[in-house]
């Protein structure tokens, strides 16, 4: 019976990462890979790798990370926003990989039928702090810079054509929430996205401030509202399993080579989902 795995955060321009793309791979033909974004910071290695993951598994599903939308100037495409994400989606349409613009694929191996869903939402700032949940949003910022703590997507990461990336998240909220509520009833779900749906997963972070830039409250309860058998998702370098409400939560992160180094059980570049 096919399998279906999951793998984020490959940062694989990072030296010490990219001979680990090697090590995912499928066990047969007929595996399905979930890529749960941040891949590369540079388009063209974006695309090259999933070629190559895409050549070793049935079936690939992208979303995109942080690190994919960012416009620096080591990039070959200096596409910004909307359009940098629109011209990678078109990217992984001529190489066979999914996005969260395709139809969702239904994985049929198991006691029902599950919609694998990509989800590209991005974050609002409305994860806080206890100290910052009176600020206003350049108090809370202002609090993050104290602390030391600035996500360098606030350098790269343009939300054009969108006034600010809070815009382009309700937009991508409005647009996903729609398409979600369509899938059949019948139907249990996967739900792969980049930033966590839910805010648990935080409780680890060393620097609470960053969960400004890791996701939504609007989210909160779309584990259970679309009938979630298992949340997939990266960013936060702390990969490991937990539960909410009876679902279970797969961090399927890589992380960068002075992380998993660090680890007893050294870098897990892929993990088996069901």
């Amino acid at each position: 019976m096919p399998s279906l795995y999951a793998t984020s955060d490959l940062h694989v321009t990072h030296r010490g990462n990219e001979p680990l793309l090697d090590r995912v791979r499928s066990g047969s033909g007929e595996d399905w890979l979930l890529v749960a974004g941040d891949v590369a910071d540079k388009v063209d290695p974006v695309v090259e790798t999933l070629a190559t993951l895409r050549e070793r598994f049935a079936q690939v599903v992208w979303v995109p990370g942080n690190h994919e939308l960012w416009t620096t100037g080591r990039d070959d495409v200096p596409l910004r926003g909307e359009e940098r994400y629109r011209h990678l989606v078109g990217r992984c349409r001529e190489i066979g990989v999914l996005t969260p613009e395709d139809e969702y694929p239904v994985w049929e191996h198991g006691p029902r039928p599950l919609t694998i869903a990509p989800l590209f939402l991005l974050y609002d700032y409305s994860w806080r702090t206890p100290e910052a949940e009176d600020l206003s949003l350049e108090g809370a910022l202002a609090q993050a810079r104290e602390a030391g703590v600035v996500c360098t997507d606030e350098f790269f990461l343009h939300p054009d054509p969108y006034p600010t990336r809070q815009d382009w998240c309700a937009q991508r909220l409005k647009a996903t929430e729609e398409r979600l509520a369509a899938i059949p009833e019948e139907h249990g779900t996967v739900l792969l996205s980049h930033w966590p749906l839910h805010r648990h997963p935080t409780a680890p972070l060393y620097w609470p401030e960053f969960a400004l830039w890791c996701g939504t409250t609007r989210t909160a309860d779309w584990h259970l509202r679309y009938r979630a058998e298992v949340a997939v998702f990266g960013h936060l370098h702390i990969p490991r399993t937990t539960q909410a409400d009876g679902v279970r939560f797969e961090e399927v992160s890589l992380g960068y080579p002075r992380e998993w180094r660090k680890r007893a059980r050294g870098p897990v570049p892929l993990r088996k989902i069901l």
